[in-house]
């Protein structure tokens, strides 16, 4: 049970629980989370659409399925690299299923290897993947697909180990930033500052999830030698963190809108605020209590779900005007 809401926690995952090789391989690129990119790249193309470009639906959907690929292959190698040094066989004050990786290896579902060789084997398709796009886009897509895998792979991956320095929220904002960038891109066949204005608030939200799931990490990533942010500030400063991105996100947001970056309707986006003001209270409240923190979890993903639908309306219903 969890300690404020008191409804039964997922369980984790079992080879009872996952016979099936197909399901087993399904689950083990947590799913539940390829949303976050699902949303980025709906708001690249919602993007493109607005910018009255030829729309292509083919090309959309092929984009779309890069895009997952790459966040499963990222997801699996972080569970992989998260065993090599340790930090999630002894994360015991993880929330299941949002922090603590996926469990898959930890609890025998999956073995070290074949975790390490299914994480490869999705970087190798969406490398195929990314070059198909670029055969029907344009050559400079490249840079996109390029920069997208080196953060995926080194945001956790030795020598670079990027969040463990620090960087790791950067590589986020990035990583889902360029999603929306290449989505576009693949749309108008060539680079525009338009996903960039569009998608930044939405890539600070995301950040934000990694932010406030680092908080029941914490403890298992230290003694790792994982000193993202979180890790590296007092418990009571780390959670202002958070409270900063989410200014970040908003004015940005509303600067764009002023500036005439983005259609006045974007800022229904504003609309998804409150959720992400109840998360951060709840964090600041419990920042020291990590295991408190499931509904705050919670409400970050709905922030940023709720942020990056209406923002896509806005964009798609305001096509033709800024």
């Amino acid at each position: 049970m969890t300690r404020e809401t008191g409804m039964a926690q997922p369980k984790e995952p079992t080879l009872e629980i996952f016979k099936n090789p197909l399901a087993r391989y399904f689950a083990a690129t947590r799913p539940a989370f390829l949303t976050a990119s699902m949303m980025a790249c709906v708001i690249g193309l919602a993007s493109s659409w607005h910018g009255e470009h030829t729309f292509n639906i083919p090309l959309a959907l092929a984009t779309l399925l890069f895009a997952l690929l790459a966040h499963a292959g990222v997801n699996v190698l972080n569970d992989y690299y998260d065993a090599l040094n340790g930090t999630d066989a002894q994360n015991t004050e993880r929330i299941f299923p949002f922090t603590g990786g996926s469990r898959f290896i930890q609890n025998g579902v999956l073995t070290l290897a074949q975790t390490r060789n299914f994480g490869f084997a999705l970087m190798a398709c969406v490398a195929a993947a990314g070059l198909w796009l670029m055969a029907r886009s344009a050559p400079q897509l490249m840079y996109v697909g390029l920069a997208g895998l080196f953060v995926g792979w080194a945001y956790s991956a030795p020598p670079f180990k990027l969040n463990s320095r620090g960087l790791g929220e950067l590589c986020v904002a990035a990583g889902f930033l360029a999603i929306t960038v290449g989505t576009d891109f693949v749309q108008r066949k060539g680079f525009a500052a338009a996903p960039f204005i569009a998608g930044l608030s939405y890539a600070l939200l995301v950040t934000n999830l990694l932010y406030i799931n680092q908080f029941p990490d914490r403890s298992a990533d230290t003694a790792a030698g994982k000193l993202h942010w979180v890790a590296r500030l007092p418990v009571q400063l780390a959670r202002w963190g958070y409270v900063l991105i989410v200014a970040l996100a908003y004015v940005w947001l509303l600067s764009s809108v002023l500036l005439g970056w983005l259609p006045l309707p974007a800022l229904l986006a504003f609309l998804a605020l409150p959720l992400s003001v109840n998360a951060a209270r709840l964090l600041l409240r419990h920042a020291a209590q990590p295991q408190q923190l499931s509904d705050a979890i919670k409400l970050t993903i709905g922030a940023m779900m709720v942020h990056g639908t209406l923002l896509s309306l806005a964009l798609i219903f305001g096509k033709g005007n800024t």
